[in-house]
């Protein structure tokens, strides 16, 4: 069974998360958009607020955030204890956040990355497990 994904962004991140968006959907992804619904200006720390709240009542599913540069977002994510946001740049820096931190939310850059890489990255972060074993003990220490 695959696992939801909460999206959710800032008026930066707003364009991307609307292509990730169709892209899950093409492929039956089960997801829940918890906002921004247009460009007008609103503040990141009130959706990573809103992703955040969303995975700690279900630990089965992940999320991808997305604001301008991933920076901001991502940072306000990782404030609450639950979450393991990572800003990723690359498909191998999705794989590796996986693999070795377990990640359970994706960041994504807006004005930062170009569309076929963002679909790459999340292809990537979507389909790779953690790989546990020495990385427990290091996830474990966060």
């Amino acid at each position: 069974m695959l696992k939801k994904i909460f999206l959710a962004s800032d008026h930066g991140g707003y364009r991307l998360k609307e292509l990730v968006k169709d892209f899950l959907n093409k492929n039956k992804q089960p997801i829940e958009d918890l906002g921004c619904f247009s460009l007008d200006a609103v503040d990141y720390p009130d959706y990573a607020k809103l992703l955040s709240d969303k995975l700690k009542n279900d630990l089965n599913s992940q999320g991808i955030l997305f604001c301008g540069t991933g920076i901001g977002i991502s940072m306000a994510a990782n404030r609450y204890s639950h979450i393991r946001a990572a800003l990723c740049t690359t498909a191998e820096m999705a794989s590796k956040s996986r693999k070795h931190n377990n990640a359970n939310v994706l960041a994504l850059g807006g004005r930062i990355i170009t569309d076929s890489l963002a679909t790459d990255i999340v292809n990537e972060f979507l389909n790779t497990d953690f790989e546990a074993g020495r990385h427990s003990l290091r996830v474990n220490k966060i």
